[in-house]
């Protein structure tokens, strides 16, 4: 009996093991991937296309002007009058919008005034010191004469040099008033909100009666033209911009458009974070007028990088 079970106990514990051998190969961690595992990633597609667009010479960027600024208020006060809106032309000292001047224009009447004082009194002790500067030589001859004494002649001298002195007084007084009317014209002048070259408001950000501290940005005014467009070009790449070299751009909402550009003003270092440098570039050639700072445009440049304007 028992030589006939042994074969059916040797059949069982072959097939145990055969089963615990399977499952540990499925269960285990440790297991290295096969090597056509390892190499699979390499046939995906590339991942960087920027790179690639970079190699190919063009790059985004958008078009810009050199003069672009907020115009601020210097001083505090109120907003009475907006004189240009969004969208207005404008040109250089053109006046925006204005501040209340009311007390400073007060204030200016008042020194105005005190200068007519000063100079009246300038031209009266001008007098009196040419009477009192007679009446010393009369005194002097009189002494010379014997016919006065030297108290009399010390009086005349002193009364002389009083009017010299008074004269002087009010011509400093006179200079102190004429600073004084140049002070409060500035103040006057610092209420005008003033276009700081010629170009268009592109924002408002005040309203009329609106009261304003000094600094607040109040306009924004922009230049329309010259365009340009800024890149960066690495240190490392096949060609090197020089100054009046051609620049050529697409548009990107209209890529049937191509404009070209003049390369005038180049970046004296190298930005050691992006081994790169900035390149500025006008707009050249005609119908440019419907062109605005901050259309999109592709750069054509070997190598070129895209740098904020």
């Amino acid at each position: 009996m028992l030589s006939r079970l042994m074969p059916l106990f040797a059949a069982t514990l072959a097939l145990a093991a055969a089963g615990c051998g399977n499952s540990s190969d499925a269960s285990s961690p440790n297991v290295v991937p096969s090597s056509a595992a390892i190499s699979a990633p390499a046939s995906q597609p590339d991942a960087y296309p920027i790179a690639k667009a970079s190699a190919q010479g063009e790059v985004l960027s958008v078009l810009s002007v050199e003069h672009q600024v907020n115009v601020a208020t210097q001083r505090d006060g109120v907003v009475v009058t907006i004189s240009k809106d969004e969208g207005s032309m404008v040109k250089s000292g053109e006046i925006l919008g204005q501040l209340d001047d009311r007390a400073v224009q007060f204030e200016l009447v008042k020194a105005r005034d005190d200068l007519q004082v000063a100079e009246n009194n300038v031209n009266y002790k001008a007098a009196e010191l040419k009477a009192k500067g007679a009446a010393l030589q009369r005194q002097q001859q009189l002494r010379q004469l014997g016919l006065s004494s030297q108290a009399d002649l010390e009086q005349s001298d002193f009364e002389a040099k009083a009017a010299e002195y008074d004269l002087n007084g009010w011509k400093a007084m006179a200079e102190s008033s004429q600073a004084e009317i140049q002070r409060l014209e500035v103040e006057i002048d610092q209420t005008r909100l003033r276009a700081p070259f010629s170009g268009a408001v592109v924002n408002r950000y005040v309203r009329e009666g609106q009261a304003v501290a000094k600094g607040d940005k109040c306009f924004r005014v922009s230049q329309l033209a010259p365009l340009q467009v800024q890149f960066q070009v690495p240190e490392s790449a096949p060609q090197h911009p020089k100054q009046g070299a051609s620049v050529g751009l697409v548009l990107v909402g209209d890529p049937g458009r191509s404009l070209s550009a003049r390369v005038v003003k180049i970046s004296p270092v190298v930005d050691p974070a992006s081994d790169s440098y900035d390149v500025t570039a006008e707009l050249t050639g005609k119908n440019l007028s419907d062109l605005r700072p901050g259309m999109a445009v592709r750069v054509i440049w070997p190598g070129a990088a895209h740098s904020a304007p």
